[in-house]
């Protein structure tokens, strides 16, 4: 059922938007019971929350290399490539719209990442800049350049943190 789900929430959100999506919806798409979906998430907004959790595992292994600038380039890139997906992008920002005032799950999960990161690294890079060079900008670029995420992108950003220091 997950599988089936997972797939018709990314076809619905890319088709209609997450904001036009309804759990009858999925549920027909993915030929499942609607009351199976409620159960497990409650609602729209929590099931594309997850959803976009998901697609980029947050137990998955952090680039470990010794070098902060090189772990930073290989995490950000991992984030570009992923986030190149149109069903992925269309995910983040349906997961976006839906956390309202808040950050989705997703965004969170990358800041936690971030914190691992700097963290390990004894360096005088703090999350907030991390953050706010790295993450945003390539965040913003899914939402609203998403043509703009080319393979030099990762290394720019970071280049560019550590420039700035």
């Amino acid at each position: 059922m997950l599988t089936a789900v997972r797939q018709a929430v990314e076809e619905l959100v890319q088709e209609r938007g997450s904001e036009r999506m309804t759990i009858p919806m999925v549920a027909e798409r993915a030929g499942v019971n609607p009351t199976s979906i409620y159960r497990r998430w409650g609602d729209a907004a929590t099931m594309i929350n997850e959803l976009a959790t998901y697609r980029l595992s947050p137990n998955r292994p952090l680039p470990d290399t010794g070098d902060l600038r090189e772990d930073l380039i290989r995490w950000a890139q991992e984030i570009v490539v992923h986030f190149r997906d149109p069903s992925v992008a269309a995910l983040l920002r349906g997961s976006t719209a839906s956390a309202g005032a808040g950050a989705s799950d997703c965004l969170r999960d990358r800041r936690a990442e971030a914190v691992g990161l700097v963290e390990r690294a004894e360096n005088a890079i703090v999350v907030d800049e991390v953050v706010d060079h790295v993450i945003a900008p390539i965040v913003f670029r899914v939402l609203y350049l998403p043509e703009t995420l080319d393979d030099d992108l990762a290394a720019d950003l970071v280049d560019r943190l550590f420039s700035e220091r």
